[in-house]
């Protein structure tokens, strides 16, 4: 097995470090940086839970390979939470009592966030179509569209 030599920014913090070049990035986060809020869930890109900011995009922790992430910058919910990033988001959704076991958290608010700052007001069907690659498998996602719609009517989502 090969192994690569990587340098990128994880929550601010300037890693380098040599990786397999069969490692994927979600096993990286999870297992060498203890960056659990980094979920893996179906390790297909399907179910949204392995979402994470990568050089400022979402993108599926799961679907890509530790040796990609060299020269890159990338920001899980760990970081994202230190920076209050997705404060307002978080706090919508706890007061509209919209995750339950918090499973896909960290890919529903990476989502929407991203949703919320391409476009400020979106509509009930475009959350929706926004959320469709996120699996949740403990809510009917009312409550999660209600929470997101309502944060970006009271303008308290980062945008």
């Amino acid at each position: 097995m090969s192994m690569i030599t990587i340098a990128c920014t994880i929550n601010g913090e300037r890693v380098e470090t040599t990786v397999s070049s069969r490692e994927n990035l979600a096993d990286f986060l999870r297992d060498r940086l203890a960056l659990t809020a980094t979920h893996v869930g179906c390790e297909h890109g399907v179910c949204g839970a392995c979402t994470i900011l990568f050089d400022g995009r979402t993108a599926r922790a799961c679907l890509l390979l530790a040796a990609q992430a060299d020269g890159a910058v990338i920001e899980t919910l760990e970081g994202a939470t230190r920076t209050g990033r997705l404060a307002a988001l978080q706090k919508a959704l706890y007061e509209r009592g919209a995750l339950q076991c918090g499973f896909c958290t960290p890919g529903m608010l990476f989502t929407a966030a991203e949703l919320l700052e391409e476009h400020p007001a979106p509509s009930r069907e475009e959350i929706r179509e926004a959320l469709s690659g996120n699996a949740c498998r403990c809510t009917g996602y009312q409550a999660i569209v209600d929470a997101i719609e309502t944060a970006a009517k009271d303008g308290r989502a980062e945008r």
